[in-house]
């Protein structure tokens, strides 16, 4: 029997759940939270991971053909087989933490998407999805900054943009006031014993230092400082059973949920994870991309079961900066490509299905007789996020250049 509490709180609907959240429970959450109160979650997958074995595309004999060794069995085929999405699409079996999201429509992949650009440099590509304007190298700041400070706000958090990196990743480069940490915890001015009273005395001889805008950048930074340590979001447990996989990836999303958990009113989060060039070793069920994808697989799912009905606010976003060649090279590995595959998760997402044009994979429908062909745009997809999840009603300085058309959209956001 299903043990739900539903009740009104603050003039909204809220939900306490389990580990497990029927659907329609999304929806009715979703259906009652403000676009202020949502949170877009963006993770970028450095390095090109090979979509062509994360979904794969097992209906079609070319895949077979071009990749011998290190393919996917088909569904049914044995024990570590894909595992069916749809008929003609199998998820890598290490991804199986991912499927229920799948099956109950709570997550959904958009296939053959990427940049328009043919560039096959890690910087370069990783540069212009950032920058959200694919070969234009002079483009000074980042879509996602963009997008936040086109999202006008009464009093907006100066943690409402926010990176889980080492250093400000150039997607939050620009005038959002994006801040960036590695540990939620250690966030501030640190003083050892005497912190507090290092962190205000800095805060004070600062504040005299500068003026103008620096002035207003200060302060914002020394209230995200206060509002992170009042908040004690290091100090919320995973809740609904979720335990994160150790490394560096789980834990980047064990802290994004913290920060959502303590309401510190962040509406864009970031983080990105590495090794995903796989040019040699790379294997099929077994091998480097496999388990490299059980980690990734694993920390998703814990994110969205530590979130439980709290993911109604929320909408999770992989990206790449391109895919793998369809054929596989001589040391198990796939070299740099083309388009790619990406997943949505979460409120709003209409899951369960597997969106995009698909190119197919006979020489004739390669893009330069070696990648899998472009068929949707990053930019459409973020577009229909952006403006459908986060009510950023002009979507052109997001995305300058570019012509947004809404028959581009796929539908996959509700």
């Amino acid at each position: 029997m299903l043990n739900r509490r539903i009740f009104l709180k603050s003039g909204g609907l809220a939900l306490v759940a389990g580990g497990f959240l029927p659907k329609v429970f999304v929806r009715m959450a979703s259906g009652a939270t403000p676009a202020s109160r949502r949170v877009l979650v963006a993770i970028f997958q450095r390095g090109a991971v090979d979509g062509l074995n994360v979904v794969v595309p097992y209906a079609e004999k070319a895949y077979y053909d071009a990749r011998p060794s290190i393919a996917i069995p088909r569904p049914g085929s044995g024990e570590n087989a894909a595992l069916d999405l749809d008929g003609f699409f199998g998820l890598h079996p290490a991804l199986s933490p991912v499927l229920p999201l799948f099956k109950d429509g709570s997550a959904a992949f958009v296939h053959a998407v990427g940049s328009p650009d043919a560039t096959r440099s890690h910087f370069d590509a990783q540069d212009f999805m950032e920058s959200g304007t694919p070969g234009v190298k002079s483009t000074t700041d980042g879509f996602l900054s963009r997008a936040v400070s086109e999202k006008k706000m009464t009093k907006p958090s100066p943690l409402r943009a926010l990176a889980v990196s080492a250093s400000l990743p150039r997607i939050l480069s620009g005038s959002a006031g994006a801040v960036s940490m590695t540990n939620v915890a250690d966030f501030g001015i640190r003083g050892g014993a005497s912190s507090s009273s290092a962190s205000d005395s800095f805060e004070a001889m600062y504040g005299e230092a500068v003026a103008g805008t620096l002035q207003g950048t200060a302060r914002d930074s020394f209230e995200a400082v206060k509002i992170l340590k009042s908040s004690e979001a290091s100090k919320i447990s995973p809740q609904n059973g979720a335990e994160y996989p150790k490394g560096p990836f789980g834990n980047s999303l064990k802290q994004i949920a913290q920060l959502i958990k303590a309401n510190v009113g962040m509406e864009v989060a970031f983080t990105d994870v590495g090794g995903w060039d796989t040019h040699a070793g790379e294997g099929g069920v077994n091998g480097q991309l496999s388990n490299r994808l059980r980690d990734y697989g694993q920390a998703i799912a814990a994110f969205t079961r530590d979130l439980g009905s709290r993911m109604a606010d929320v909408t999770l976003v992989t990206m790449s900066e391109f895919g793998r060649t369809v054929h596989e090279n001589g040391n198990r590995g796939t070299d740099h490509g083309h388009a790619n595959v990406m997943l949505l998760a979460g409120g709003g997402v209409k899951g369960g299905r597997v969106y995009g044009k698909w190119p197919g994979l006979e020489s004739g429908q390669l893009y330069e007789n070696r990648d899998v062909a472009v068929t949707t745009d990053f930019r459409d997809v973020f577009a229909e996020i952006l403006a459908r999840r986060m009510g950023i009603a002009n979507l052109k300085p997001v995305f300058p250049g570019y012509g947004l058309d809404e028959k581009k959209r796929l539908g996959v956001i509700a």
